[in-house]
């Protein structure tokens, strides 16, 4: 099965998205229940709770539960702002919020109080460029100075309408988001759902086929995909193996070389699990601390293997920090929490 294949179905009722290339799963988005909190992207409007002494952060009231601002210099308790959420508030803890709103679209990003217009770097042919500068400054001709636009890289050979349409939505999103900002707290803006963020994110390059009916997942065998991902053990190559352990503190991550005995069976299997670490933590949803204990190699090669994963998740778009090696050996990694584990949306 060739090609990149976006899948639209359900799971358990709810609506779910599944992006195959070249017959391996590569993205994967379920909505959750409908009493989860806001996922990353909701704009909501927040009431200044209590500041937080020392960290120079705010706790905020939201329509569901508390917010963390962690820029709330300037901000009184009772003061009502708008917010977006930024990351996942799990096991009951205050959800991640910022002040700096975007209004994102397949093409389009408003940056209220962020003026300027962008285009993707991604986008490097001079007379695109110009010609997408000037759909710009004519479609953002009415908006506030204070507001910027960012064009993204799908925007690359799109019709002038097409384009100049997706800015002006978003335009009128923002302005009708901005008007509404008194008020008690509120869920002004949900977070897209799952077939409306395959549209938006993963337009880069266009699939080749899109299909949307029930029963897609089964067919092309995302079922058997999510089903192995729900085992801690990932064959790598040559008969290497890793094993990925979420535990309430951290992520572990073991690697082992399995038979081979050779003198490069521990760089080999290490680099094997580099190439595919970015793909394996946004499928199965894991985030935050990750330790990597991997497989014994002499020192020099560490730099290769350093250089692999930094290669990696440069195109992953999760930030993600490498931290470095530990006094041990392992390998530590600091990923932010931007969906919910696999576990709680597609449990066995």
């Amino acid at each position: 099965m060739k090609g990149r294949i976006v899948l639209l179905d359900e799971v358990a009722g709810r609506k779910a998205a599944a992006l195959m290339v070249d017959g391996r799963l590569e993205d994967l988005a379920v909505d959750p229940d409908e009493a989860a909190p806001p996922a990353p992207g909701a704009i909501l409007r927040a009431v200044c709770d209590r500041p937080l002494k020392g960290q120079g952060g705010m706790m905020l009231r939201l329509p569901d539960g508390n917010g963390f601002l962690r820029q709330g210099k300037g901000l009184a308790p009772g003061q009502t702002l708008l917010v977006q959420v930024t990351g996942l508030g799990e096991g009951g803890k205050a959800t991640p919020v910022t002040t700096r709103l975007l209004f994102k679209s397949r093409y389009a990003i408003i940056t209220p109080d962020a003026p300027g217009v962008n285009i993707a770097r991604s986008i490097r042919d001079e007379d695109e460029r110009e010609r997408l500068l000037e759909i710009a400054h004519e479609a953002m001709t009415g908006a506030p100075e204070s507001h910027g636009l960012i064009l993204r890289s799908a925007v690359d050979g799109v019709d002038d309408e097409e384009i100049s349409g997706d800015i002006a939505a978003m335009c009128d999103l923002a302005a009708a988001v901005l008007a509404d900002a008194e008020g008690a707290p509120e869920l002004l803006l949900d977070a897209p759902d799952a077939h409306h963020l395959a549209w938006r994110d993963w337009a880069v390059p266009d699939p080749d086929e899109v299909l949307d009916r029930p029963g897609c997942f089964a067919d092309l065998a995302v079922l058997d995909a999510v089903e192995a991902l729900h085992a801690p053990k990932l064959r790598l190559s040559a008969g290497a193996t890793a094993m990925i352990e979420p535990t309430s503190a951290l992520v572990a991550v073991d690697v082992n070389t399995g038979a081979d005995t050779s003198l490069a069976a521990g760089l080999k299997a290490n680099l094997a699990l580099a190439r595919d670490l970015p793909r394996q933590l946004r499928l199965r949803g894991l985030a935050g601390q990750i330790t990597l204990d991997v497989a014994p190699m002499p020192k020099k090669d560490r730099r290769q293997f350093e250089d692999a994963l930094r290669r990696a998740f440069r195109a992953d778009a999760t930030d993600t920090a490498l931290a470095g090696w530990t006094p041990l050996g392992h390998f530590e990694l600091q990923r932010k929490r931007d969906r919910w584990p696999l576990t709680e949306l597609w449990p066995r």
